[in-house]
């Protein structure tokens, strides 16, 4: 049928969901059972998954098999905590971009380049002031501490929490496999063992940044992903 002279074609289009605003943010599409143990990069593992999910967040793959890596390595070895993949995704997005700030680049392994580092913490422009804990040998400031890496550990934060998930046998806060995995045993000792409650999630949240703001940021990121919905 010929569409009248003067008239409009209206075209219906998909209309965006609606962000859920729950705390804790909804969990996503629950990662698959792998093999914690296997040799390599464990994270690999998951790429069928995350592909589909990369597509319609925007996620960089090979972060987004980082998050679920750590959140199922997590969930076989330390159930009762609950940590979900979108809360580490909401966190590495306002963190660092998911390891891109500034134009940073992920490689396959999961290591980012160039080094992603924080501003000096010298008690100026509102931050906290921390002298030299690490001799400069892992934020290359041998005066002040830096925050370091996709996930923006403190140098004495990531000694004590530090850990590799990628298998070459280093921990490195600039391997996003590394620093996803630190980061969800850093917030499950935070929330005292139980993220699936809202106080729980909230001050494991804060750890990073004691802020209501901060903490509403990291939730609507990670709720958007639990739908598959950039943010």
């Amino acid at each position: 049928m010929a569409v009248a002279l003067g008239t409009t074609a209206c075209l219906s289009l998909p209309s965006r969901p609606d962000i859920p605003d729950s705390e804790p943010p909804g969990v996503g599409t629950p990662q698959p059972y792998i093999d914690i143990n296997a040799p390599g990069r464990t994270a690999d593992l998951l790429a069928d998954w995350a592909a589909p999910i990369a597509k319609s967040t925007r996620i960089p793959a090979t972060a987004l098999t980082a998050y679920g890596n750590a959140a199922e390595i997590q969930r076989q070895q330390h159930p009762e905590c609950g940590i979900g993949w979108t809360t580490l995704a909401g966190i590495a997005a306002v963190e660092s971009k998911h390891g891109r700030h500034r134009g940073a680049r992920i490689a396959a392994d999961g290591d980012t380049s160039p080094h992603i580092r924080g501003v000096a913490l010298d008690g100026t422009r509102g931050n906290l002031k921390i002298t030299d804990t690490d001799g400069g040998r892992l934020d290359g400031d041998a005066t002040y501490d830096r925050a370091m890496g996709p996930f923006q550990f403190i140098p004495e934060t990531w000694q004590r929490y530090g850990v590799d998930a990628n298998g070459d046998g280093k921990a490195s806060p600039d391997n996003l496999d590394d620093a996803a995995l630190s980061a969800a045993r850093y917030l499950c000792v935070s929330a005292h063992g139980d993220m699936t409650t809202p106080e729980g999630w909230e001050r494991a949240v804060r750890v990073y940044n004691n802020s209501r703001q901060y903490v509403l940021d990291v939730r609507d990121h990670a709720n958007a992903y639990s739908i598959n919905v950039r943010y």
